[in-house]
């Protein structure tokens, strides 16, 4: 027997079909949607970022980067040696130590991430070169340029910046020398040493990797592996 379809059951039907495909529009937004939810979460790790350009200056231009998980990295274009015509660009990705990185986030909370001037403003100062530290986070991303700061925390960031700088390019020289040329490494070394000695330099163990290569290497002379053998004591490593 042929069955007829009375209004409400068309009307049944065709309410039912509007709602499954409104529930699969839905879904299907839903889920295009994801992606861009999800990078919208705050998961930025927190960041401090510390530049400088100092033209005449050796590096004349470096950027250093340290993240509160201690993963950090260094950019630069210092020269190999006096006499190199150009600069050499140079990347460096490291872990800082606990120690240091406590120290950097320390001195950025003082200095209150930078929201504000941190520069003397003072005209009658020389140049020391335009210097910016920056914060990030997923709630805060601060800079401030500055020549001199009268701020002391941001002293204290400075010199720790410049005297990590000068590590990490004593790095880069040891390295290339220990490659190309070992009779280098001696005086190379020596003036390691000595800013070390003088307080000139931070966070040693960046290097150490080098400094190990150098001091198990048997084609390098035994002077030479022991000052190598004495910075990695200094970073805390004491070698192998």
């Amino acid at each position: 027997m042929r069955r007829f379809c009375t209004t409400s059951t068309f009307w049944h039907n065709s309410f039912c079909m509007f709602s499954a495909r409104f529930r699969m529009v839905a879904l299907v937004c839903l889920i295009a949607c994801f992606p861009a939810f999800a990078q919208a979460q705050p998961t930025a790790v927190p960041t401090v970022i510390f530049t400088l350009d100092f033209p005449g200056s050796e590096p004349d231009h470096y950027v250093i980067s340290v993240s509160e998980d201690g993963r950090s990295s260094y950019d630069s274009d210092g020269k190999l040696s006096p006499d190199s015509e150009e600069g050499d660009s140079f990347h460096a990705d490291f872990t800082m130590s606990q120690a240091g990185r406590a120290r950097v986030f320390d001195l950025a909370k003082r200095a209150h991430y930078f929201e504000g001037q941190i520069d003397s403003k003072n005209k009658k100062l020389a140049s020391t070169g335009s210097k910016t530290l920056a914060y990030k986070d997923a709630q805060k991303n601060t800079s401030e340029t500055y020549n001199y700061s009268q701020v002391p925390s941001v002293q204290d960031l400075t010199t720790f910046f410049q005297s990590l700088s000068t590590t990490l390019e004593f790095g880069h020289r040891l390295d290339y020398h220990l490659r190309y040329q070992k009779l280098a490494l001696d005086e190379e070394l020596k003036n390691m040493e000595e800013a070390s000695n003088s307080g000139g330099l931070a966070e040693i163990s960046a290097v150490a990797p080098v400094l190990q290569k150098i001091a198990d290497d048997p084609a390098v002379i035994k002077v030479v592996r022991a000052r190598a053998q004495r910075m990695l004591q200094l970073a805390g490593t004491g070698g192998k």
